[in-house]
């Protein structure tokens, strides 16, 4: 009886690992008593209401930054696999798990929110399409992207091409400019109905966290 028990028990605790390592059931709040934490805190329990550019902001200086590595590229690259297999639950946990690196990344909230839509969870969908929007909102309401000197706030360059991707732009060609204390990522884009447009990401943060990390 005793053995069978420690047996029950050992598969018990090896499931829950499992469950907690390869498929998030909630997103982990940044251990760090830092702004960016604090924000994550805040949205998690459905406070809203928050500066979302200050939040985007916030996150580059915060611990959690560096330990997004490449790892939330792998995981963005498995979302991809399963919304193609349309295993909804398990973009909902790998969602999770890329929120728990970052808690800024759009396509994340994106995906989240469209697949809690799906298996009907009508709170949640609302909940992370209105993270999802605040942080959309606080980039292309920032300015009006036609100059440099009038480009769009950007901490990151995933935040451009998720704009681009929101707007069905097709991305022709790339540089970097300068106007006014901007340096810009210059993109030169084909919309869907063919006409080409060209549209200024200020990517000041941007180009200042390169510097950092190079030493330059």
């Amino acid at each position: 009886m005793q053995k069978h028990l420690t047996l029950l028990l050992t598969v018990f605790f090896a499931y829950s690992t499992f469950t907690a390592n390869g498929q998030k059931n909630s997103i982990e709040i940044p251990p760090f008593d830092d702004k960016y934490s604090n924000y994550v805190r805040k949205l998690e329990k459905g406070e809203l209401d928050i500066d979302y550019t200050d939040f985007r902001n916030s996150y580059l200086e915060s611990k959690q930054f560096g330990k997004k590595g490449i790892e939330l590229d792998n995981i963005r690259k498995k979302v991809y696999n399963e919304v193609k297999n349309k295993n909804y639950q398990n973009v909902i946990s790998l969602t999770k798990a890329m929120l728990s690196l970052d808690y800024t990344s759009m396509f994340a909230h994106k995906y989240l929110q469209q697949n809690y839509k799906i298996i009907g969870d009508t709170l949640n969908q609302k909940k992370y399409y209105d993270i999802e929007f605040g942080l959309l909102y606080s980039i292309i309401r920032s300015n009006d992207g036609k100059t440099c000197e009038t480009g769009w706030h950007v901490t990151q360059i995933e935040e451009e091409y998720f704009i681009l991707s929101m707007i069905g732009a097709q991305l022709q060609s790339q540089s970097i400019s300068n106007g006014g204390k901007n340096a810009c990522d210059k993109m030169v884009v084909k919309m869907e109905d063919g006409e080409t447009r060209t549209y200024f990401f200020e990517a000041n943060k941007i180009f200042e966290q390169e510097r950092k990390l190079f030493g330059k």
